[in-house]
């Protein structure tokens, strides 16, 4: 589905809900199934997640065969299943997805299980799914990771550590990244009773065999508040919009955005019943802006796009992770706003972005089966009309998007 996206004139909204954290989200999944006590509420309603609780529902279904399960492009139930799988002794499971995820990495982390006592093996190319897990008790404790990692390698060997015989001590070799999305996982370990420390680069979980009986309240996605974000930069003055439901002291590492915003004029209140309300209440006064984001790398596109939509030049940094996403995003976008007039240029860790008063307008946006894509472009809508190809790639995190934007007055109409 190809989307035409026009904007009509613009209204300030009723509160919008956004659906929980696809990151705590996931977390949270696995923990249930190690740990059935566990009741969530404000689940995520992404693609990811309901992949993600599906492989965990229809694997305690009883079966005597080999269990083929297929992920399709979700990466993180890949990392976290793959962890999970193999702690399930006697269980036999082929994990595989997508062929752009049949590209993406996966030899770290089977390393580091396969070093602590698991059976993984590749049913294809080294290094990369399918993998074929036999689940077992995993009695060693001690392992080592490269700290520069996506940090999805490292929380899927925490998140199973408390069922270990003797715990985890996980040693992180060079320069941490991702920071919070480490400590989000050992947080909500934390919320159950799980004991934790993180020292230095020295990380340690102990056995956890049972919890009390809990019910957790997920908070709502700052990755999908981004886009919201970036429509306020980029509207008039006065324009506000509220979300549901956020937290001021929140775990997740893409809420940097209250405060990155504020160089775009956006102002954040925290209000008391856990909504946030954004509102434009100035102009931007910088032509360049230069951010830091090894800890909110999802945030990239969005801040480019925004800076692009207000004229304004960036250079981006800390981005590694993103050449082994859904597609290559630093090209990606690369191409993108290349195509849309923009003067941009990449390496495999940064994005630099010229100022420029100028968009080309009727231009189609590839979207690479990357649903970041297709958002982070779409509050161009309100500068020019332009097509987002493979439109429905949205539901992968947020599927309720375009129904949100009718809302304000932007509105999709599908062209072939």
């Amino acid at each position: 589905m190809n989307l035409l996206l026009k904007s009509s004139s613009i209204k300030h909204p009723a509160p919008i809900k956004i659906t929980g954290s696809k990151s705590e989200t996931n977390r949270l999944l696995l923990l249930q199934a190690l740990y059935p006590n566990l009741i969530l509420e404000n689940t995520s309603n992404s693609d990811d997640s309901e992949v993600m609780l599906k492989a965990l529902q229809n694997f305690q279904l009883p079966t005597s065969n080999i269990q083929l399960v297929d992920v399709h492009h979700a990466g993180t139930a890949m990392r976290f299943l793959t962890a999970y799988f193999s702690v399930q002794e006697g269980k036999e499971v082929v994990l595989t997805g997508s062929s752009r995820m049949k590209e993406r990495p996966i030899k770290i982390l089977v390393d580091a299980l396969n070093q602590l006592g698991a059976d993984i093996s590749y049913e294809e190319n080294e290094g990369f799914p399918p993998i074929k897990i036999i689940g077992k008790k995993l009695i060693q404790n001690k392992v080592s990771l490269p700290a520069n990692v996506s940090s999805q390698y490292i929380s899927a060997l925490l998140l199973i550590a408390p069922k270990l015989e003797n715990g985890l001590e996980l040693t992180l070799e060079g320069e941490i990244t991702s920071v919070p999305y480490i400590k989000m996982t050992l947080t909500l370990l934390n919320e159950i009773g799980v004991k934790t420390s993180f020292v230095g680069n020295k990380i340690s979980v102990k056995p956890q065999f049972t919890i009390h009986n809990s019910q957790f309240t997920i908070e709502s996605d700052w990755s999908s508040a981004s886009y919201w974000y970036s429509i306020v930069a980029l509207s008039e003055i006065d324009f506000q919009v509220t979300l549901f439901s956020y937290k001021k002291n929140s775990l997740q590492g893409d809420s940097a955005l209250a405060n990155i915003y504020q160089d775009f004029g956006v102002e954040t209140v925290f209000n008391e019943d856990n909504s946030i309300t954004i509102t434009k209440t100035k102009n931007h006064q910088s032509s360049i802006v230069n951010y830091q984001l090894n800890n909110c790398p999802d945030i990239a596109q969005t801040i480019a796009v925004t800076c692009f939509g207000l004229g304004i030049g960036c250079h981006l940094t800390g981005l590694h992770t993103l050449k082994i996403k859904e597609t290559d995003r630093l090209e990606a976008l690369k191409t993108e706003l290349t195509k849309l007039g923009a003067t941009i240029s990449v390496t495999n860790e940064s994005l630099t972005l010229e100022a420029s008063n100028h968009i080309n307008e009727n231009i189609a946006i590839d979207t690479y089966q990357d649903h970041r894509m297709a958002m982070a472009f779409a509050p161009l809508a309100l500068k020019i009309s332009l097509t987002i190809n493979q439109a429905e790639v949205v539901s992968k995190s947020y599927p309720d998007f375009w129904e949100d934007l009718k809302i304000i007055g932007i509105v999709g109409s599908e062209v072939h």
